[in-house]
Formats: structure tokens, sequence, C-alpha cells
């Protein structure tokens, strides 16, 4: 077998996959522009906002919680409940969500952050968030460590999450903390209270007991968040949060305006 027989094998074969190709996709409308071809050809990525506008077929998150993320939960919930002077009978995570969107339905967005921030000073004890704040002055270590911190006892709260670098002050630290898809505000569907009762009272609070500022971050796309430690959030006219509208189907059924998170 020559090498001149081999190269005319070759080009028979790569010429009959090209046709075959061609053939496939061009069974698609308007082949000739690929860009429509590649529209045609990938599937959209569908967002959450849309699962709460009717679109789309996305899943919930389930979660399997133990017996300390029950603890926790319940905790934190009794002291939402305690702050607001509502009670309510449910159980579990359900309960949380059920003292929040009271809170909601009771108080308006000033009060709501001001009750939230007197329920978890009720969940922390002082002595020992002063403690805290006594041992890890503002630093890169401190930093990264509330991180880690968050990414290991809070996900009960928040979901799965993960600690991502970023450059601070011209150099790269440990110290976001990237929740995949917030718990809080998937159960809530609601924009208003992720802002209102998660986002502003844990900034203040956060800044206000450990020195160390935070900028809450959330993607209401998808409804992934990002904790960045170290970062002071911006002014509450120039947040892109408090500008939000809420999602069409609103979970907490509350009458929202285009800004109801102000």
């Amino acid at each position: 077998m020559d090498a001149s027989f081999l190269a005319h094998s070759m080009r028979s074969s790569l010429s009959t996959v090209a046709r075959r190709r061609n053939s496939t996709i061009c069974k698609l409308p308007a082949c000739s522009n690929p860009a429509v071809v590649a529209v045609l050809t990938t599937r959209p990525k569908e967002s959450i906002a849309e699962d709460l506008s009717g679109k789309s077929t996305s899943s919930s998150s389930v979660y399997n919680d133990n017996w300390f993320d029950l603890v926790a939960i319940n905790h934190l919930s009794q002291s939402v409940q305690a702050a607001t002077g509502i009670r309510n009978s449910k159980s579990g995570y359900e309960s949380l969500v059920e003292a929040a969107k009271v809170a909601s339905q009771n108080f308006n967005p000033i009060q709501q952050k001001e009750v939230i921030i007197q329920a978890l000073e009720r969940a922390f004890p002082r002595p020992i968030l002063s403690l805290i704040k006594i041992l890890l002055p503002q630093s890169k270590f401190a930093r990264e460590y509330f991180a880690a911190f968050t990414t290991v006892f809070f996900a009960w709260l928040v979901g799965p999450c993960e600690v991502r670098e970023l450059e601070l002050n011209g150099r790269r630290e440990k110290n976001v903390v990237h929740i995949k898809k917030c718990r809080f505000l998937e159960e809530t569907g609601c924009v208003g209270l992720c802002v209102n009762l998660c986002k502003m009272p844990s900034q203040t609070f956060i800044k206000d007991s450990f020195g160390i500022p935070v900028n809450m971050v959330p993607n209401f796309d998808d409804m992934s968040c990002e904790m960045i430690f170290g970062q002071d959030p911006p002014a509450s006219t120039e947040d892109p949060a408090l500008k939000q509208p809420c999602y069409k189907q609103c979970k907490a059924k509350l009458k929202h305006s285009m800004k109801c998170s102000s």
C-alpha cells in the first residue's frame, strides 16, 4: 500500500464526514447563518427569576437538615419571633421563613432592619462577640477566617457555599463567600425580604459586632450571592440591590412596587 493510496483514502473519508455534517446542520432553519445555528442548537440558560414568573421548570433545592442545623434554625427563628413579638407554630426552616414574612408585613423597611439586628443580638451573646472583636481585629487573617467560618457553620441558613479569592488593597485574599443558591431567598421568593431582612441588617451587624465591613451582593437572576469581607457596601442610593424589582410571583404574597426594597 503506497503513500498516494493512503492520501487518497484519507481525503475521501474526510470528504464523507464533511458532507454528513453539513447535511445534518442544514436540517435546521437558516443554516447558512452560523449565529442562528448556534442559537438553535444551544438551550438557553433558565434563571430562577423566570421560575418565579411561571416561565421556567427549574426545581427547588432539597435540604436534609441534621440535628445541628435544626438547633441553629430553631434558635434563630425564636430570636426573630422574640424581636417581633409575634410567635408562629411552624417548625424548622419554615418557621424562620414565617417569622421573616411576619416582620416584613408588620414593619417598614427601616424597622425591619432594626428588628433583625435585635434578633441577631439575641442569637449571639454580646460578650462572645466582643471577645471575638478583640481577638480578631481587622486583618487579612481575620477576613479569611470569617469567610471560612461562614462556609462551615452557616450553610444551614444560606445553603451550600464556598470561599473564593478577590484582590483587596492590591493583594489576593480568600475573603469572599460565594453562596451558590441562597436558601433564604429561594424559600421566601421575595427581593424585599432578601434586602431588608438579610443583606442590610447582616452588613450592619457584622460591621458593628466584629469591626469588619462586609458587602453582600445578591444575584437575583440565579439566586447566588457573594459576601465580601473587608469591602464596604455601597451607599443605599447607589446599591443596585435596593433598586431591584421583586419577582412577578412573590412567594411572600406581598404587594411590591418597582422598588420593593426601598
